[in-house]
């Protein structure tokens, strides 16, 4: 009997050893995209992680990547550096209150325009804003900060001639250089750049919402408002969940809301320093004008800590809110 069952596992080990070959086979072209992922993910994500060890050590150019594992350990002295700099709460308060910003305004602004669209009637309406809105996306942070200068510029800007031709102002508007105007100045691009994009993944959860809850609700009396809050909002929820975790996560450096280092570092200047220096600006030019990459990964470690914090919080209350979460 023990013989026998021996053999029947071998046989059955063998028929799934077959089948899993035979599978791979066909799905060869698949695991190859999945591979070249995996190779991309190991070598540009992952290896560069060995590089953390930087923070901790006296860390010199000079002594090449060799230097990275003989040069001085310092432990925890570029942290307390960066903490007691005089500049380190502008620069927190900076990075903090425009990421804020941009999540109060920017997350909600796809919602919207999603649940707007997928009420349209007109088809061929819908494509036309769809289209329109998230072509910015495509355009880079660069360009993007040439098209402002060209439309918000003091000297040579379109919006301030307009304005002064019109005689509604005397002077030209310093959007572009006055501290004051710089949060407002990178929310604004931010949702003009990802509203359309971010729209797609919440059009697309509403696409899954069955069609016939809208017409069982319409029959029982059941208005335009109360259908979106009912059924769209609620078909929406674990999309919108997700989303705002990661956004959270991502909060000191973009992600849905907009990468906080290319505006800062493109729309940045010397006049408004005060309010567009943020801990990203700060540790590529400590890092690479200064060339104290130790002092720059210890910035960027505190960042990347603080953003693991930020996920896993959110995502526990998300779940203990609303039953949805990433993980």
């Amino acid at each position: 009997m023990a013989l026998d069952s021996s053999v029947d596992r071998n046989i059955r080990f063998s028929k799934r050893r077959t089948q899993f070959f035979k599978q791979l086979k066909r799905q060869k072209v698949l695991h190859l995209f999945v591979g070249l992922g995996m190779i991309f993910l190991l070598i540009f994500a992952y290896t560069p992680m060995f590089g953390i060890i930087m923070a901790f050590k006296d860390y010199s150019i000079s002594t090449g990547i060799k230097g990275i594992f003989t040069s001085e350990w310092v432990g925890f002295k570029h942290f307390n550096e960066f903490i007691n700099d005089y500049r380190f709460g502008e620069i927190v308060r900076n990075t903090l209150a425009l990421s804020f910003l941009k999540v109060l305004f920017t997350f909600p602004a796809p919602i919207i325009l999603a649940i707007l669209l997928s009420e349209a009637k007109n088809l061929r309406f819908k494509k036309v804003v769809q289209t329109v809105s998230y072509l910015p996306h495509f355009i880079s942070w660069v360009v993007v900060a040439g098209i402002a200068f060209s439309f918000l510029s003091a000297d040579i800007g379109m919006i301030n001639k307009a304005l002064m031709s019109l005689g509604i102002i005397d002077k030209p508007l310093d959007i572009l250089t006055n501290a004051d105007h710089f949060w407002g100045l990178a929310v604004g691009s931010a949702v003009w750049k990802e509203v359309g994009w971010w729209t797609i993944i919440f059009l697309a959860a509403i696409a899954g919402i069955n069609p016939t809850l809208y017409e069982a609700a319409q029959i029982d009396g059941a208005g335009r408002l109360a259908r979106i809050r009912h059924i769209t909002f609620q078909g929406m929820k674990g999309t919108i969940v997700v989303v705002l975790i990661l956004t959270i996560g991502s909060i000191l450096g973009g992600g849905l809301v907009g990468s906080n280092f290319e505006q800062a570092f493109l729309f940045g200047n010397s006049i408004n320093n005060s309010t567009s220096e943020i801990v990203q600006t700060y540790a590529f030019k400590v890092g690479l004008r200064d060339g104290r990459f130790s002092y720059a990964a210890a910035i960027d470690l505190i960042q990347s800590i603080i953003s693991v914090i930020l996920i896993f919080s959110s995502n526990y209350i998300a779940k203990r809110a609303s039953g949805s979460s990433l993980f």
